[in-house]
């Protein structure tokens, strides 16, 4: 457990999936009305918006607490949104969430630099990253390249649109 300026981050465990589920549902919504058509977010939310219990469950997902309040989630794993696995020493950021509440209060640099530091321990030498349009600016100022966009497959008929970007560890 890390704590920072009364932030504490600590690994997720499967009693946290409610909890997880519940900020996804709220936070979400709120901060990706700005960069996607209601069209697209009426499909997507509902898929994306839950928590994904083996990525909660896995040991390389964090949750980022301040007075008992879940202010932010995310994490990371060798393999791809979507099951693929890629080469050796690579790794994807996973399911990255503030409260948009919470959003510009270091949140999201907290849980960001437990996820490098992690990666980097576990021997990985890059992070590839689906990121929302909402999300791009906050990834590239923490070093992460714009790769180009990238529509990401949620149920058949129904896609998401994202970013791909990439980052040397």
């Amino acid at each position: 457990m890390t704590t920072t300026a009364e932030l504490t981050l600590r690994t997720a465990t499967a009693a946290d999936i409610a909890s997880v589920d519940a900020l996804l549902a709220i936070a979400y919504p709120a901060s990706l009305k700005a960069d996607y058509a209601p069209s697209v977010l009426v499909t997507a939310l509902p898929l994306i918006s839950r928590a994904r219990p083996e990525l909660v469950t896995s040991g390389t997902y964090s949750l980022a607490e301040r007075g008992g309040q879940l202010l932010g989630a995310g994490g990371w794993t060798r393999v791809a949104p979507g099951g693929a696995r890629e080469g050796q020493g690579v790794g994807h950021v996973r399911h990255l969430v503030v409260d948009h509440r919470a959003q510009r209060q270091g949140v999201g640099r907290a849980l960001m630099a437990r996820v490098l530091a992690e990666a980097r321990e576990a021997g990985l030498t890059r992070l590839d990253c689906q990121a929302t349009r909402t999300a791009v600016p906050f990834y590239a100022a923490l070093g992460f390249e714009v790769l180009g966009p990238v529509s990401v497959p949620l149920r058949p008929g129904i896609v998401f649109p994202a970013v791909a970007m990439r980052r040397a560890l």
